[in-house]
This record gives C-alpha cells, structure tokens and sequence, in this order.
C-alpha cells in the first residue's frame, strides 16, 4: 500500500510521519487489497487544546473509506482515525465474503 501524507500549513516531523505510516500500514493485516492511503494533517484554529485534525483515506477496489477525528496530538488523531478504519475495513470485507 502507498501512504501519502500531507501536512496542511504546517511541515510536519519525519517521527510523525513515520508514526502515522506505521498504523496506516497495519489496515494491511485486515484487508490486503488497499491500494492507498492518505492522510491530512491539519491545525484548527477556532479550538484552544484540541485543534490538531486528521484526516485518513483509503482507497480499495470500488471503495473509498474515510475518518477524520479532532484531538490535542496528531498522533491520536491519527490512532482514532485507524481505529475508526479498521471498522470500516472489517465491515466492507464482511459484505464481500456474502
């Protein structure tokens, strides 16, 4: 699978980078036949403490899925947001295996 992350107004660090390719990479274990995944990292800047946003998508064969949580670290964010995939995941292998 391709992880491509993009930081939105902001550089973000190679050991974040490097985190959220980790767990995005791990869908891998539940459905092989991702094909992309990408992931948004963005700053809100109406919220004081949790204004850190990301975004994940990941492509497979006829489906897109998507998550997108608000936390006070990118790198939670980006745990729930697989969290909430790997859900997602199961779910759609379960409909393909029917």
């Amino acid at each position: 699978m391709d992880v491509k992350v993009h930081s939105i107004h902001f550089k973000a660090d190679q050991k974040l980078i490097n985190f959220i390719n980790d767990k995005v990479e791990k869908l891998q274990v539940f459905f092989d036949h991702i094909i992309v995944g990408e992931v948004f990292l963005r700053l809100d800047k109406n919220s004081d403490k949790e204004n850190k946003i990301a975004e994940v998508k990941i492509l497979m064969p006829g489906k897109e899925l998507f998550a997108k949580k608000q936390c006070k670290s990118f790198e939670e964010a980006a745990d729930l947001c697989v969290d909430a995939l790997r859900t997602q995941v199961k779910k759609y292998k379960g409909k393909l295996a029917n």
